[in-house]
């Protein structure tokens, strides 16, 4: 690949990122405003560096994060999360480790509908909500 084809891909790339970032933006700051009561004092953090990074997204938390990535040819969706072990279906020959994290990327085509990304948005939600032992005290 020559260096200005290179260089048109990497331009494409980040332009389709732009694309998806006018429209995710909404969906993310609407997570941001619901948890900010839910997450500890500083998060959750929104992030926004596409022209100068290739990348933007949200975390909820260290451990909990959903990011809009490219690598210059294509743009990908990575999950953070930490993996559980709280479900009766792992046994010994699926073996899982309570509390290691876990990075999910995926590829995501421009085509991409608005109900496909709030489900990669609700699936990082429904991680982040079914944690185990997670206990907030509030005063009444």
């Amino acid at each position: 690949m020559s260096a200005e084809s290179a260089s048109t891909s990497a331009a494409n790339s980040i332009a389709m990122l732009g694309r998806l970032r006018d429209r995710m933006l909404p969906m993310l700051q609407a997570v941001v405003d619901e948890y900010k009561t839910r997450s500890d004092p500083g998060y959750p953090v929104l992030l926004d560096n596409v022209e100068f990074g290739g990348y933007f997204g949200i975390m909820l938390d260290p451990a909990y994060g959903l990011y809009f990535i490219t690598d210059g040819e294509e743009v990908f969706a990575q999950i953070n999360m930490v993996g559980w072990r709280n479900d009766a279906r792992s046994s010994a020959n699926k073996e899982r480790f309570a509390g290691t994290p876990f990075a999910g990327v995926r590829p995501v085509p421009e085509t991409l509908s608005n109900q496909e990304l709030r489900n990669l948005l609700s699936e990082l939600l429904a991680h982040w909500n079914l944690q185990p032992l997670l206990l907030y005290r509030t005063d009444s």
